[in-house]
């Protein structure tokens, strides 16, 4: 902070920033001056003018704390252009530190109304710039670009990390009339403001992207109000694609008759190939089996009705050599979509079981007993649906060839659909979990509550209780304890010791 040099007070410099604004405000706040003893000059640089000894102003009382909401209202509301938001801030500042500790709280407030309306304008404006900024290339420079915003608020400062975040590899600058923000590709820096001309007219991707949008404008959904809305025309003369608005508009009738004069055709969708009836016979041919070669043949399984619907076929993921096999039931909403096994909640509340323990996911071979997603649609959300026992004999074949090109010396389920693929239908999950039972071959299972059953218990006791006991389970998986007197050796956390 530095002195006026054209009246006794202390500036906040830049007008916008909070920890400016804060040094101001505490100072005056410690001294004791009153709301309406300070006044903020309204000009872009705003300071106390009222307190002519405030920068050697003694302290009469601690500073006090405020909410971390304030602070966060604060930063907002200072970047708007109101020139009396920062006497509006520190009047509020000085409400709190006078024993008003719920002011934010009480909305009808007239205060916190004005400062609530000065920030929603703020971050409306900050999305603003997040969608209609456009980076032109400069001509003879490798990797650079500019591009020219005029915002209505002072929000540089505030939103220039957003395109740092996101464009992490990129030299770029982004202008307007009052400041300027600079990246090198690794640092972000601030300038003065600057004109139109500083940025390119245009650039050679602008024609592409003019294309791109003339043909995902859809005149069916020609709203021009609510564009208007959405995308104020005062930013317009900076987008490239606004050029195209007026013919598109104009048209936009005629197209939507010529749409509803065409034959309705059925929707379309993509279907994988089915499997072909040989591949048995040509996996005689060639060798033995492999995982790859499971997975390919199980991604083309037409054997229940469940690959209809779902996204893709989840197949197993894991280390060919893994010495522990984990069976689940079948993939779930986030599993279907990402393609990989235990992905989701229920994945992650094993990841957390199996670190308690120091065993390590990675060593594992995780699948499914059902490999398609099984659920029922309600709006847009898909609720996940029990396999049924048709289900998880048509993916049989998949969960028997996995077991036998792995040949696992330990096999764990989760869940009783699990359990009944592995051990027969004749296993009682409840009954029987957390006990081994002999496969042969030196092989051995055991099963326990799939996560998903941890996570629906009714509340957060009986949740920890049911976890306590998936924990517990799966710690038989670890070696025995050395008998008194033998220290035995650490447990790795990468590694698997053997059942």
């Amino acid at each position: 902070m530095r002195e006026s040099a054209t009246m006794p007070g202390t500036r906040v410099e830049p007008p916008w920033d909070l920890d400016a604004w804060r040094d101001c405000a505490r100072r005056a706040l410690v001294a004791g001056i009153p709301p309406d003893a300070v006044s903020w000059d309204a000009g872009q640089q705003a300071g106390l003018i009222a307190a002519p000894d405030l920068a050697d102003a003694m302290p009469v009382r601690t500073v006090p704390g405020v909410p971390r909401e304030f602070l966060l209202l604060a930063g907002a509301v200072l970047c708007h252009r109101d020139a009396q938001r920062h006497a509006l801030l520190y009047r509020m500042l000085w409400r709190i530190a006078m024993g008003e500790r719920q002011l934010l709280e009480r909305a009808t407030d007239p205060d916190v109304h004005r400062a609530s309306v000065l920030e929603k304008a703020v971050r409306r404006d900050s999305h603003k710039m997040k969608a209609f900024v456009r980076f032109r290339e400069v001509l003879g420079q490798d990797n650079a670009f500019v591009a020219w915003f005029e915002p209505g608020h002072f929000i540089v400062d505030r939103v220039a990390p957003f395109f740092a975040r996101r464009f992490t590899g990129m030299r770029w600058s982004i202008r307007t009339p009052y400041r300027s923000a600079h990246r090198d590709g690794a640092l972000l820096a601030y300038g003065p403001g600057g004109t139109r001309a500083d940025a390119p007219p245009d650039d050679a991707q602008e024609a592409l992207w003019q294309t791109y949008y003339a043909n995902i404008f859809n005149p069916a959904r020609l709203n021009p109000e609510m564009m208007r809305q959405e995308m104020p025309q005062k930013y317009w003369k900076n987008l490239p694609e606004a050029r195209l608005l007026p013919g598109l508009v104009s048209a936009a009738g005629a197209r939507v008759r010529d749409m509803a004069a065409r034959v309705p055709e059925p929707p379309r969708r993509r279907i994988p190939a089915a499997r072909p009836a040989t591949l048995p016979l040509q996996r005689m041919i060639d060798g033995p089996d492999s995982l790859e070669a499971i997975h390919a043949e199980a991604k083309g399984c037409r054997r229940c009705p469940l690959w209809a619907p779902a996204t893709q076929t989840v197949v197993g993921e894991g280390p060919a050599d893994a010495r522990v096999m984990v069976v689940g039931e079948q993939p779930g909403d986030e599993e279907d979509l990402s393609g990989r096994p235990f992905a989701g909640p229920a994945g992650k509340l094993f990841d957390r079981a199996l670190a308690e323990l120091g065993l390590d996911r990675c060593t594992f071979y995780i699948t499914n007993a059902v490999k398609h997603f099984r659920f029922e649609q309600r709006g847009k959300v898909r609720l996940h649906r029990n396999p049924e026992a048709s289900h998880a004999r048509a993916c049989s074949e998949w969960l028997q060839r996995e077991l036998d090109v792995l040949q696992p010396q330990v096999v764990l389920c989760l869940g009783a659909t699990a359990a009944r693929a592995v051990l027969g239908s004749g296993f009682r999950l409840m009954q029987q979990r957390g006990t081994w039972v002999e496969l042969g071959n030196g092989r051995r299972a055991m099963a326990t509550v799939h996560p998903s059953w941890v996570l629906r218990q009714g509340d957060a006791a009986a949740r920890e209780q049911a976890y306590r006991g998936l924990v517990d389970d799966l710690a038989r998986l670890l070696p025995p304890a050395a008998p008194a007197g033998i220290n035995p050796p650490a447990r790795p956390s990468r590694t698997l010791p053997g059942p």
